[in-house]
């Protein structure tokens, strides 16, 4: 298939936008393909936001029946609806959270971490999965508020104006928060580099 081809059945694609209006008419095949491109979206911010796969899915499943259920609330001129359903998920996470703090652990299972920024490095699988975890732990670690700026903007990537739509705060906000998360992590994150590094000194002894 060419790109030209390509080009012209991405634009006959409907927008999100279109699959809520259609949604908003009873088309069941409009919430599939709706469910079907931004599930994925929903579930990894809510697994990295709790470490936990079955209470991302649980979110997610609770997302999207918002969505059926209060669709109307949807104004496109007020942001896309990718952002509009991560900020049903965030409030549904915080809500788990704050319900379940004191009795829930965070499981092991966070494996979708950033593996992107560490593929490229020379360590070794085993090193590798070492510095994953470590990074998983200390985004798992910080504070809600500084978690979610870094899921969002660091590991999927939205612009920092979309963020601040989905977290109801000022562009300068998301920033400041997003410094400060990264200076938490780089002072959590040192030790494990030094260790890391007295491990492989001592590999090759």
């Amino acid at each position: 298939m060419t790109a030209a081809m390509n080009l012209v059945m991405k634009a006959s694609e409907p927008t999100d936008t279109d699959l809520v209006r259609r949604l908003l008419g009873g088309d069941k095949e409009a919430f599939a393909e709706l469910y079907r491109r931004r599930h994925g979206n929903v579930y990894r911010f809510a697994l990295h936001m709790t470490g936990r796969p079955e209470m991302a899915d649980d979110i997610a499943q609770e997302t999207f029946m918002v969505l059926i259920n209060n669709s109307a609330v949807y104004d496109q001129s007020r942001g896309a609806v990718n952002s509009f359903l991560l900020g049903i998920a965030r409030n549904q996470i915080l809500n788990r959270l704050r319900q379940e703090r004191p009795t829930v652990p965070v499981e092991e299972h966070h494996e979708e971490i950033d593996h992107r920024a560490l593929m490229g490095s020379h360590l070794s699988p085993f090193a590798r999965q070492e510095k994953i975890d470590a990074v998983r732990k200390a985004i798992l670690s910080l504070p809600e508020h500084y978690r979610e700026v870094v899921i969002l903007c660091e590991l999927q990537e939205v612009s920092y104006a979309e963020t601040a739509h989905i977290l109801n705060c000022a562009v300068g906000t998301v920033r400041s928060r997003l410094h400060r998360a990264r200076a938490i992590l780089a002072d959590k994150l040192e030790p494990a580099r030094d260790e890391s590094s007295s491990n492989s000194e001592r590999c090759f002894a």
